[in-house]
């Protein structure tokens, strides 16, 4: 399905020295299974693998060094985020291939998340437009930056294994009895303060709350304005929490606080220091794929 002519999709000429880095656990071997590396090459994309105990910022930072004008991933969100970030820093075109489970990020961007291999045409037939990213304490994130229940789930060991029942077990820990909620304040639009709430969920652009076929997803990356969700507590007579968009939020906390960024375990010193930062990363995908959210297809 070609892109909408008002989509901000424009074509591009293929770069020199494309490189696709690949996450060879992610998906569970999606890439391997695929043979990704195999079809890259027979479109002249030179192809790094990111194993287990590596670094891949070093493999990036080996990939800028060689000459490359494009980098591109196939991993899960955590993988793509810092090759972005690389993107960014040197104003060159980011290209990402879902080769992750759930490719959250993938699909808001309006890729095709079961055509793995015609992903690839986005260094060889793609079309390239501008999109937001969000940054906290100067690290950036494509998708979002979670606190409370969900950045404590995150840091648990068994997390990456089970996580339907390891954040079910932090629920009960936070919420139970003798749970205590992280330590953290802020104040919303409304002036109204939210001190331990148990969940906050800064956005890089907000999500669909009112469109319940595709909630979880993104109408636009490029409103140049961050999503911010916070439950508290449940309080008689207050509401549980709010939903509201801002091109900022501070988070004060006396600790070191634990966050979930794009779902990768971090600490983050206070305050935390939520930003937009509009048009920062020059995205490149398929010609044939959608280049629209599904919540942005909706009325």
């Amino acid at each position: 399905m070609p892109q909408a002519p008002d989509s901000g999709w424009m074509p591009v000429e293929r770069p020199e020295h494309p490189v696709l880095l690949i996450n060879t656990v992610s998906g569970g071997g999606k890439a391997e299974r695929a043979a990704l590396a195999d079809h890259a090459r027979t479109r002249d994309i030179s192809v790094k693998f990111l194993q287990r105990g590596q670094s891949l910022s070093a493999l990036v930072a080996e990939a800028v060094a060689d000459g490359a004008d494009a980098l591109g991933v196939a991993g899960g969100d955590g993988s793509l985020a810092v090759v972005a970030a690389a993107a960014h820093e040197r104003d060159i075109p980011f290209v990402c291939i879902p080769a992750g489970t759930r490719n959250h990020f993938a699909l808001d961007l309006g890729i095709d998340r079961h055509d793995l291999i015609g992903s690839l045409d986005a260094f060889t037939h793609g079309v390239e437009r501008r999109i937001d990213l969000g940054q906290v304490n100067e690290r950036l994130f494509l998708n979002n930056v979670s606190l409370g229940i969900y950045a404590e789930a995150v840091h648990e060991p068994g997390y990456r294994d089970a996580k339907v029942q390891t954040l079910l077990q932090t629920v009960r820990k936070v919420l139970g009895p003798s749970g205590v909620a992280p330590d953290l304040y802020l104040q919303d639009d409304v002036g109204r303060e939210h001190r331990s709430p148990t969940v906050v969920l800064v956005s890089n652009n907000a999500y669909a709350l009112d469109r319940p076929v595709a909630q979880g997803t993104r109408p636009s990356l490029d409103s140049g304005i961050l999503g911010i969700i916070v439950l508290d507590r449940a309080s008689a007579g207050e509401q549980p929490g709010r939903a509201w968009a801002a091109p900022s939020l501070r988070v004060q906390t006396a600790y070191v606080a634990r966050a979930g960024i794009d779902g990768e375990a971090e600490e983050l010193s206070p305050p935390l220091d939520c930003v937009i930062l509009p048009g920062a990363l020059r995205v490149r995908i398929s010609a044939r794929h959608p280049g629209v959210s599904p919540s942005a297809a909706l009325p």
